[in-house]
């Protein structure tokens, strides 16, 4: 018998209903994967080593979120994202952590922080200065120049009021959230990813946020009290399955420092029945304009691709980044962008669930995917909750790798399945450079191997070094941030870009870099991980070639060509008008 693509979807979406009514004593979608057998070790060395730094650079406070031993609701489990941010434009990524509170009440350690890059290796915690203490249960941030003039802003998405924070560029931000039209009405919404978009191609960032589930404190069930909150015969958080779906919005930037809600116009609101997590939205289909995608938790995750005309149809079963390769919903929470195998095209690394494999999904250049988690050997782990995650060259060696983090969402577990621990390590994947990668146990160094209830992170150099470190969201630590030592030292190229027809902080753009025969695609986006925003200054490694030549596709459409541009520097490029001055880069 023929299956053809449309009959394959209708079994899909069958098998993907029958897993939901197998699986509802579980909150979270938990499948059983059988991880798959690991070959042998390749033998070859690993250049990049990370070290945990956040000490010595003042990353003191903890982020605080939800109970230590114990989480009653599901809204003290998720955790939330972090964003490095050149704040102050002098060249040096600064760093923003969002933070929750505690059901009893908030703990002096519990706002948001931003703390400012020194240039030295370490950091100063300025928040109140910059006006950015905030308490409440933050999820998610986005970063971008939603107004034009020159300073990146933050949106940050909560359970309850998200919040739009206008860098005054002084140093200082203003919660402008009632006069963007952001105010909420109505019962708490839960926010929880977030992206700023140029849907439109006007010149103006909008703004996509997901929305989890509808909840209330009052209403809320408790640990036990059905089957949805039990995990394995303990009672646990209940959720999100019994609990009813969020409905995603899109806003409209009306280039006057305002916003329109424009779901129902653009066919957002269709899409309902979803529990959303991180939102990632970059072109996919290549087709000069941004789709939407977003990692779904226990439903299937939606990709919105973009008509061009204000609308978006959403087609995430039909170009495969939905389901699992056997036509499961899986527990959809953070997501990489990048492209693996060097084919130009934008592929995405989805993780999920304790008990699963993630899902590496790979891009033919159309917006259509195929699973190729097995085939690219990731399916070797599935011991894990996984959140945070990026597609990112970490050893410079011109092959992007993968890593991600961490954690548990059930710390009282432990206690009676002492083989599920709450706190567990990060995991890297080594590309070993013909499409399949190698899990390093070891190699990465101290900074992989420890053991921490981790969600967000970030990826970034924050030490201008020419590679790539990672900041990482401990729940109710101090945050981690690992600094990469490269003990082989191979050529690299920042590039930096900077709108002008386009918005200003050039979010949408996509670059082509072509080296050594390589051919590698990466976009610029403002969410993507989880609930967490990279260094803007899109990094290629470039192995032992000196130089590549770019290729920029600008959000306004334009297209550019830059030949034989210089490796071991960061270039900023100014749409329409080439390279222009670095601000504040030194090393």
């Amino acid at each position: 018998m023929t299956i053809t693509r449309r009959s394959f979807v209708a079994l899909s979406l069958c098998a993907s209903a029958q897993s939901l009514l197998a699986q509802q004593e579980g909150g979270i979608a938990s499948r059983g994967v059988k991880a798959q057998a690991k070959p042998a070790p390749s033998g070859r060395p690993f250049n990049a080593q990370f070290t945990d730094v956040a000490k010595d650079a003042g990353l003191h406070a903890p982020v605080i979120y939800g109970g230590i031993d114990q989480k009653k609701y599901i809204v003290e489990a998720n955790g939330c994202g972090c964003a490095f941010i050149d704040y102050d434009n002098d060249g040096w990524m600064d760093i923003f952590l969002l933070s929750g509170t505690r059901l009893e009440g908030a703990p002096p350690e519990a706002t948001n922080r931003l703390y400012k890059n020194n240039r030295d290796g370490t950091f100063t915690d300025v928040t109140e200065k910059a006006g950015l203490k905030a308490v409440g249960w933050a999820n998610g941030v986005c970063v971008g120049d939603y107004d034009n003039d020159g300073f990146d802003d933050i949106f940050c998405t909560y359970f309850g009021q998200n919040r739009l924070f206008k860098n005054n560029g002084n140093g200082t931000f203003m919660d402008v959230t009632k006069e963007a039209g952001l105010l909420q009405p109505g019962p708490a919404r839960w926010g929880a990813g977030c992206a700023f978009v140029d849907y439109n191609r006007d010149g103006h960032l909008d703004l996509f946020v997901s929305n989890y589930i509808r909840f209330s404190f009052e209403h809320a069930p408790v640990p036990g009290e059905k089957s949805t909150c039990n995990w394995k015969g303990i009672p646990v958080n209940c959720g999100p399955r019994g609990l009813p779906t969020g409905r995603h919005i899109l806003y409209r930037n009306n280039g006057d420092g305002t916003f329109t809600d424009v779901s129902k116009q653009a066919g957002i609101d269709v899409a309902i029945e979803s529990y959303g997590m991180t939102v990632v939205a970059a072109d996919f289909d290549e087709d000069g304009w941004p789709d939407i995608f977003v990692a779904c938790d226990s439903t299937p995750s939606l990709l919105f691709m973009n008509n061009h005309d204000g609308t978006f149809r959403e087609e995430g079963v039909t170009r495969g980044v939905a389901l699992s390769d056997d036509g499961m919903e899986q527990a959809g929470m953070g997501v990489g962008i990048g492209d693996y195998n060097l084919d130009g095209h934008l592929d995405l690394f989805k993780t999920h669930f304790i008990d699963d494999t993630s899902g590496f999904y790979r891009n033919d250049g159309k917006g259509n995917f195929d699973e190729v988690t097995r085939a690219a050997r990731i399916g070797v782990e599935t011991r894990f909750t996984s959140w945070g995650a990026g597609i990112v060259d970490l050893d410079n060696d011109g092959n992007p790798d993968v890593l991600f983090v961490t954690g548990s969402v059930y710390p009282e577990v432990e206690k009676k399945l002492p083989q599920y621990p709450y706190k567990t390590r990060r995991v890297l994947f080594r590309n070993l450079g013909n499409g399949t990668f190698e899990e390093l146990e070891s190699q990465g160094g101290e900074g992989i191997s420890a053991a921490h209830s981790s969600r967000g992170c970030a990826f970034g150099d924050f030490d201008n070094d020419g590679d790539m470190d990672v900041l990482i969201v401990n729940m109710n630590e101090p945050p981690s941030l690992l600094r990469n030592d490269l003990k082989v030292k191979q050529n690299w190229l920042k590039v930096k870009l900077e709108g002008v027809k386009s918005n200003r902080s050039a979010i949408g753009a996509r670059v082509i870099a072509r080296f050594a025969g390589k051919s590698q695609a990466q976009a610029l986006v403002s969410q993507s991980s989880y609930y967490s925003c990279n260094d803007p200054r899109l990094h290629f490694g470039l192995g032992p070639a000196s130089e590549a030549d770019l290729e920029i596709y600008w959000p306004s459409g334009l297209h550019e060509s830059y030949p034989k541009v210089a490796g071991n520097r960061l270039v900023t490029i100014l749409e329409g008008k080439g390279l222009v001055p670095n601000r504040g880069w030194n090393r």
